[in-house]
């Protein structure tokens, strides 16, 4: 599968890349690690399976990473969208919600059926994209393709 690469629309220096290669593994276990509510507990083995196995999206400035998202999928029939961050510096610029539409607008992701996630604090952010809450639960959301809905 060939590597896409994204340039924010308003600032050449914010891009997004999908090349395992251009992702700081290190950067993405220690924020796991120390920032997120999700894998305090995640071990370096578990972070590295998850940069060769997913489909991964790395928001550099300048080079430097400053955001992540991950989608666990078997290209046809399920997506489940995690490890969404950015880190704290570059936050409430709306990169996250670009970051996301880069995610949904994948050629691999933009057909499936319907993508899932869980969050315990960034409802409203998804569902600005098209995601609903599934009912009787607090953090699951689901964004059905608009054709299969």
């Amino acid at each position: 599968m060939a590597h896409l690469f994204y340039t924010h629309p308003e600032d050449a220096d914010v891009t997004i890349a999908t090349d395992p290669a251009l992702l700081d593994v290190q950067f993405v276990h220690q924020f796991l690690l120390e920032e997120s509510y999700w894998a305090k507990d995640a071990d370096i083995s578990e972070t590295k399976g998850l940069l060769e196995d997913d489909l991964c999206f790395g928001l550099f400035h300048k080079n430097q990473q400053i955001g992540f998202a991950s989608v666990t999928t078997d290209y046809s029939s399920y997506a489940y969208l995690s490890d969404v961050f950015i880190v704290e510096k570059y936050r409430e610029k709306g990169l996250a919600k670009w970051l996301v539409e880069c995610v949904l607008s994948h050629p691999k992701l933009k057909n499936m059926k319907n993508l899932m996630l869980l969050t315990d604090d960034a409802h409203g952010l998804y569902e600005k994209m098209g995601f609903e809450r599934i009912p009787g639960s607090d953090d699951q959301m689901i964004r059905y393709n608009k054709k299969e809905k």
